[in-house]
């Protein structure tokens, strides 16, 4: 499994959660709920693959604790995930 893939989906992950960030709104001041039920189920997984893969490269890569959780960390924060592809995963 080569780092690409990692990068596809942190970029694929930080894309679904902004996207997510912009859905919520929409569902409580217009009441619809599409776009959350549209974008919900895909971010998820997108995040526990962006979870499990940022495990799997900690220890490829030997990363400190320090620099791994702060790579999980930053997919609960947005942008975090463009920003660890930049420092961290950029090839």
């Amino acid at each position: 499994m080569t780092k690409k893939i990692f990068r596809v989906i942190a970029f694929l992950e930080g894309v679904s959660y902004l996207l997510l960030l912009i859905a919520v709104p929409i569902k409580y001041f217009m009441n619809n709920e599409y776009y959350v039920k549209l974008l919900g189920m895909p971010h998820g997984i997108l995040f526990i693959c962006y979870i499990i893969l940022g495990v799997f490269f900690s220890f490829k890569e030997e990363w400190k604790t320090k620099t791994i959780l702060f790579i999980l960390g930053a997919s609960v924060i947005p942008f975090g995930t463009f920003y660890i592809d930049r420092k961290y995963l950029k090839i």
